[in-house]
């Protein structure tokens, strides 16, 4: 598949970040930045976190009456449909 090429100027802390995340992942950031790009492109991933919103919407409040809290006290991730 031919491959197109694309340049985007961000700022010196956008820069550092994708830098760390890279680092993070052992990636280059070029290598990164093109991965973050095709993730987002990707349609299949969207209607993944979609559905998976969706999902949370519908059974947080069921996982919370069974799990509760975690550990370190925080509140619960929704109540009654809505986001905490």
């Amino acid at each position: 598949m031919a491959k197109k090429q694309i340049n985007v100027r961000v700022d010196e802390s956008v820069y550092a970040g994708i830098e760390e995340r890279a680092a993070a992942v052992g990636m280059e950031i070029n290598e990164y930045a093109r991965q973050l790009l095709a993730d987002e492109a990707n349609d299949l991933r969207h209607r993944f976190l979609t559905a998976a919103d969706h999902f949370a919407g519908e059974w947080a409040d069921h996982f919370d009456d069974r799990f509760g809290t975690d550990t370190q006290g925080a509140a619960p991730a929704h109540r009654n449909g809505q986001a905490a």
